[in-house]
């Protein structure tokens, strides 16, 4: 069994070649996937729905395309590990809510039929907070710190799936593969469809990817780019290649700006020591921005517009199940039900004027570098404001990519985290990689 553990271990670019040559089979890879969940406790809570002889169904079936010489897909094989927000049919999706249990949608989500046509293999539904939104997951285990609540992450960590897709309103899932020590990337808003997921706050949530490696989200980010009628977000735009971007050589050599931004005295010692010295390996391919004044309200406007919109969409639900809902979330709620409709609405107007002061800074440079979370994982801990790194740029609705580039001296990784132009996911993606491949051979 050890062998087979080891193909879900193998990174994505790898096992999709041994798979797509005969070298590997994909009930062999759902195989490998299932003696992981089984031997490995943190990899099984992960999870809030895996079988594992669906799974292998599901490779049997793949593998039998493939023997009578059909056309394979660009994830033919590969097990991806999908939130519990998206709609997966014939697959529970409780959403972390208990009075949810035996939902079973019907029909695929808009990302679950992409990843279909794409020939992936759906590990599983993972863990997710209490109705996307609801207090962090927190645990005692050394080996799931309290950071690291997104269950597509950890299964990717793990090893139980290749690939993960899961919801992001706050940079959550930025935050969780920091934690983690794996890649994580949420696209431009609106790159993604979202019919099929579960509406918390539309105007922030982005689905986003997780891997071992910047080739595997451009991998899988690619076959979900693209535009969806039911989504009003998407648009009809050029299909990117964002695998052959992401491992071009940059025509010039990239700058980066380090922007520390308003609330940096909140990041860890580690945190700000270790952006220090990736600015020191960079030297003169970087240099220091401040954002504008504005900008120090950011993160008040990012909260009213998600509890504004998240007390909404879930009202239906408080009502239907008075007392189902934790204490910890309702009282999150009644915030967002005393936020006013202008106060609101002048919310969402910031985000123009925010954004174009962001293009002041993004217009020196090929990408923000800046902390992807306030630290590293502290077990059994969920810091309060632990998303001041990330929800300004899901609010700006920006390409983010966090890459697993530090780590504290007792091995705790801490991420390091790139943002890009709207619109310049593929750019963002290959500075990601120029800046892995620079720091891992010590040439920046």
């Amino acid at each position: 069994m050890a062998a087979r553990s080891s193909l879900t271990d193998l990174p994505p670019l790898v096992l999709r070649e041994r798979l797509a040559g005969g070298a590997a089979r994909s009930a062999e890879v759902a195989d490998a996937a299932a003696a992981r969940v089984e031997s490995d406790p943190a990899a099984a809570a992960a999870f809030a729905w895996f079988d594992a002889d669906f799974a292998r169904r599901q490779g049997v079936h793949l593998d039998t395309q493939r023997g009578r010489l059909r056309s394979i897909g660009a994830l033919h094989g590969l097990p991806v590990a999908v939130d519990d927000m998206i709609d997966a049919a014939r697959m529970p999706a409780i959403a972390g809510f208990a009075p949810f249990a035996g939902r079973v949608p019907e029909a695929d989500s808009a990302i679950v039929e992409r990843l279909r046509s794409a020939g992936a293999l759906i590990a599983g539904k993972t863990a997710v907070r209490e109705l996307g939104i609801g207090p962090a997951i927190t645990s005692t285990d050394t080996d799931a710190p309290a950071t690291a609540i997104d269950g597509c992450v950890t299964a990717v960590a793990r090893g139980a799936a290749s690939l993960g897709v899961g919801m992001s309103g706050d940079g959550a899932l930025i935050r969780s593969a920091s934690a983690s020590g794996v890649t994580a990337y949420t696209p431009t808003f609106g790159a993604i469809p979202r019919r099929g997921v579960r509406d918390v706050a539309p105007s922030l949530d982005v689905p986003g990817v997780c891997a071992r490696s910047i080739s595997g989200v451009a991998l899988l980010a690619e076959c979900l780019f693209g535009n969806d009628l039911a989504d009003p977000s998407t648009e009809a735009t050029p299909h990117p290649q964002l695998l052959a971007q992401a491992g071009m050589t940059p025509p010039v050599v990239p700058t980066l700006a380090i922007v520390r931004t308003p609330w940096w005295d909140r990041a860890d010692p580690l945190t700000q020591e270790g952006i220090g010295e990736v600015a020191a390996e960079l030297g003169e391919r970087c240099f220091d921005a401040d954002l504008p004044e504005i900008f120090a309200d950011g993160l008040i406007h990012a909260e009213r517009v998600r509890l504004a919109e998240a007390a909404k969409n879930l009202f239906g639900t408080r009502q239907r199940y008075p007392g189902a809902v934790s204490a910890e979330l309702t009282a999150l709620l009644e915030q967002g039900d005393a936020i006013l409709a202008r106060d609101y609405l002048a919310a969402l107007d910031w985000r123009a004027v925010l954004y174009a002061g962001l293009e002041a800074v993004l217009s020196r440079c090929d990408a923000i570098l800046t902390p992807a979370a306030i630290g590293p994982a502290r077990p059994g801990v969920a810091p309060e404001g632990e998303n001041v790194f990330n929800a300004l740029w899901t609010f700006l609705g920006v390409p983010c990519v966090t890459l697993p580039l530090l780590e504290t001296p007792d091995g705790q990784p801490i991420g390091v985290q790139l943002v890009g132009r709207r619109g310049e996911d593929g750019r963002l993606l290959r500075t990601a990689h120029w800046l892995e491949t620079q720091l891992t051979n010590g040439s920046a």
